[in-house]
């Protein structure tokens, strides 16, 4: 997972403190950061303006505005409301430039958190530009072997890992994880996430004996430190099902989803955003299960909580929407599927822009309800949308592009097209195999 950082609101004694009342800014921020922290977006957006406000009479270079703005725009990405994230971030930056050597620490936090923007809006060079400046700033300041350090090294990996770049991230996940080893010791739940990182990696790679094992370390290491009911228990109960659920060990991957998801809804409610990825992932077993009406039913309430918690036009929503379609395709409830899908459509379209990557799933995934449909014409010019997008990017996503090739093999098998089948299939195959995904 990217590391996103609020900045500390420990600022020493102020004037209000000295006469025993509580200075409003740091009470607004508090009150907004709490509510962030409990998925309460909408609550959490108000608070942050009340400290805005506040913040803006401190004057313009004032770091507790700095502090707000880069806050402010975190839940704007995590929103993703990135045309508003980004210039708060920037007026943030601007900030921190006029504070001189005592706010460089604080300057290398935003780096971080434009970068990560950047990452998801899947701008990956301007993305690696920021990441690279954040840890120069951090190896300069704080060493090589810092734990800032670290989070860096593991958000340069993560941008390398979502463009498949294996052989670029692995080394910064590894060298991540042999400082936090050193700083925190071999038991320290900060460990947790480094290991799940390189995981995750090798996952994708094919390599799941090591992933599992390393699933299962991070577990051990969090349920030590935190007890067996805890949110980041429940994170790593997640990824542990999901390669379970990957190499098809459902009746082992329900039972954890199903405590997990019960972690989450004890802990934080049943209506926080981490509770929708709860459900989706037990969802997406009862799928694999072909137990259908089951995964539809949680499949439409982490479609409501995510409407409800993260708004109508949010990327999450969409994923909603995919997952939703996906199963009534499986139930032959195909009537207005199509809708759903470009529903799903429209909100990445605004969200990342008309030639996104992302844009291309839901095209794909548009083409593959056409397909079922047996509207070819249609679903024929959405896989050629796609990988007319694709073509364009500096960097296509080999897993994207190999997924596009394999639905247009279907669309020709359905059409009885054998040999433009096979020649879809084996380009599918063939960018697996020069990106080193396994075989499908």
């Amino acid at each position: 997972m990217r590391t996103l950082i609020l900045l500390s609101i420990c600022l020493g004694m102020t004037a209000w403190a000295v006469f025993g009342q509580s200075d409003p800014w740091e009470v607004a921020i508090a009150a907004a950061q709490k509510c962030y922290g409990q998925g309460q977006y909408r609550e959490a957006e108000s608070r942050f303006a009340d400290a805005e406000k506040l913040a803006e009479s401190f004057g313009p270079f004032d770091h507790r505005l700095a502090t707000t703005l880069n806050n402010l725009a975190l839940l704007f990405v995590r929103q993703a409301r990135y045309a508003e994230a980004e210039p708060l971030f920037k007026r943030a930056l601007e900030i921190w430039e006029k504070g001189g050597e005592s706010a460089l620490k604080d300057k290398a936090a935003t780096l971080n958190n434009l970068a990560a923007l950047y990452a998801s809006q899947s701008r990956y060079e301007a993305a690696e530009l920021i990441y690279r400046q954040c840890l120069a700033l951090r190896e300069q300041l704080l060493g090589p072997e810092h734990l800032d350090v670290a989070s860096t090294l593991n958000n340069l990996g993560e941008l390398y890992w979502e463009q498949g770049k294996f052989a670029d991230a692995e080394p910064l996940y590894r060298r991540a994880l042999f400082i936090k080893q050193k700083v925190l010791g071999p038991q320290d739940p900060d460990l947790a996430t480094s290991l799940n990182n390189l995981a995750a990696l090798y996952t994708r790679q094919g390599k799941y004996a090591d992933s599992e094992s390393l699933f299962k370390q991070a577990l051990t290491i969090r349920q030590r430190a935190f007890g067996p009911e805890h949110p980041d228990v429940a994170n790593s109960l997640n990824n542990l099902a999901a390669l379970y659920s990957l190499r098809g060990r459902y009746s082992e991957a329900e039972p954890i989803c199903k405590l997990s998801l019960n972690i989450e809804e004890k802990y934080l409610g049943p209506n926080h955003p981490a509770v929708a990825v709860g459900l989706n992932n037990l969802a997406d077993v009862y799928l694999a299960e072909k137990k259908y009406d089951q995964a539809e039913a949680l499949f439409r309430r982490a479609l409501a909580i995510r409407e409800k918690t993260l708004g109508p036009d949010h990327p999450d929503v969409a994923q909603s929407l995919d997952n939703l379609a996906g199963v009534l395709i499986r139930k032959n409830q195909q009537v207005n599927v199509d809708l759903l899908y470009l529903r799903a459509l429209a909100i990445r379209k605004k969200v990342y822009g008309p030639e996104s990557p992302s844009v291309a799933v839901s095209l794909n995934d548009l083409g593959v309800a056409y397909s079922e449909e047996r509207r070819f014409a249609e679903a024929d010019a959405a896989f050629s949308d796609a990988l007319n997008i694709l073509a364009k990017q500096a960097n296509p996503p080999a897993l994207v592009m190999a997924k596009v090739y394999t639905s247009m093999s279907h669309l020709y098998e359905l059409e009885g097209n054998h040999k433009k089948a096979r020649k879809m299939a084996e380009k599918a195959q063939a960018v697996r195999k020069q990106e080193g995904f396994p075989s499908s």
